[in-house]
């Protein structure tokens, strides 16, 4: 029987717990600081047992899981370094920066423990327990970070753990893993956040302006809607990708502002033909 420590029980930890539940042979502990959220994370099956004491509960663990927001998941590294955990029990994370998080499982690895980051490239704006889903991460990448200690049996184990989430594995480097989501989930959210904040000084002028939000609006800005805890850390722990990017974004910005005070109608069309060229040749 394969034991394993879930701590935070939110919506990726939650759905990743609920993907392995599929095995029979594995028991799923959940810890978090909400005893709600284990209490609902129960009832909904994604868990069969609630934590009280984490660090005994860790130390019986094969696979111990850290799905909090970032910085909360490098404070806890900090106490599994401490704890006597078993010899070949691995930890992961789903966290969606790898950079700091495998700079902290240094110490761990030094310890003699094994870690091996994850990032399940799947999710909502939807947050928390109650909106965790068995099939949310099929078909998506699963970016795996493994460190200069970790062994091919030590991956394929992780793997074969998180077989049933039907993803599609990858391993990549950590920082190279923070510069590409950085761009393509990162940069985003930061723009959508921008936007709906723009948007919202017109409402507080204009009612029409909430009333008249459709389509359009919803699909660029539902990202806005995620956890601000979790966003406020992406943002501090990619803090140099990110002031990078966005010189770049203002550079844009700035180029569209030009085309529209040029008001050329070729030009314009070239824009927007060019990227919804680029838009259409993304599978997602």
């Amino acid at each position: 029987m394969t034991k394993v420590l879930l701590v935070g029980v939110g919506l990726i930890g939650g759905s990743v717990a609920l993907s392995m539940k599929k095995q029979q042979d594995i028991v799923i502990a959940g810890y978090d600081i909400h005893t709600s959220n284990l209490e609902m994370a129960k009832s909904k099956g994604i868990i069969d047992e609630m934590v009280l004491d984490v660090q005994i509960e860790a130390e019986r663990a094969d696979l111990i899981i850290l799905g909090t927001p970032v910085e909360q998941t490098i404070q806890f590294m900090e106490k599994l370094a401490e704890w006597d955990l078993k010899d070949q029990a691995i930890i992961t994370d789903v966290g969606s920066t790898k950079w700091s998080i495998m700079k902290a499982a240094e110490r761990l690895n030094e310890s003699g423990k094994t870690f091996i980051g994850g990032h399940p490239m799947a999710g909502s704006h939807e947050s928390g327990a109650v909106h965790a889903r068995a099939d949310l991460f099929r078909g998506a990448r699963y970016v795996l970070t493994p460190s200069a200690e970790t062994t091919v049996a030590q991956l394929e184990m992780l793997t074969k753990w998180l077989s049933d989430t039907e993803a599609n594995f990858i391993t990549m480097d950590a920082k190279e893993h923070d510069q590409v989501t950085g761009v393509i989930s990162h940069l985003p959210h930061m723009i959508a956040a921008s936007l709906v904040r723009q948007v919202e000084e017109h409402a507080n002028k204009n009612n029409l302006v909430r009333q008249m939000a459709a389509g359009g609006f919803r699909d660029i800005t539902r990202i806005a809607s995620s956890s601000p805890v979790m966003w406020r850390d992406i943002s501090r722990q990619n803090r140099e990708t990110l002031l990078d990017l966005l010189e770049d974004w203002m550079k844009e910005m700035q180029q569209v502002k030009q085309l529209l005070e040029k008001s050329d109608q070729q030009e314009l069309y070239t824009y927007f033909s060019d990227a919804k060229t680029f838009r259409d040749s993304i599978c997602i």
